[in-house]
């Protein structure tokens, strides 16, 4: 069954956010994964969540693919950049 992951990331290094962007669909793509759709500055609805300055929404073919994706050890420099841009969440359901 398709699973979906939602990716909050608070970013403090441009830089390496806009390497990791270059990289990320390929990342992605290995595992069967794409960004269904991702922006900057999410508006609130409802509630007082901390905002993240970007968001996104991730598709798998199901929840192994994307837990494959995230342990997939050459995938690690990619989530590295990731990580090193600021801090990040990524839900998966």
């Amino acid at each position: 069954m398709t699973a979906y992951a939602i990716a909050m990331l608070r970013i403090t290094d441009a830089e390496k956010i806009a390497e990791y962007r270059t990289k990320a669909a390929d990342a992605l793509a290995q595992h069967g994964g794409e960004v269904v759709h991702a922006a900057a500055g999410p508006k609130v609805l409802e509630g007082q969540p901390i905002v993240p300055d970007m968001i996104a929404v991730l598709r798998f073919p199901d929840t192994e693919a994307a837990e494959a994706w995230m342990a997939d050890p050459t995938l690690q420099d990619v989530h590295a950049l990731r990580r090193g841009a600021g801090s990040s969440d990524i839900l998966l359901f």
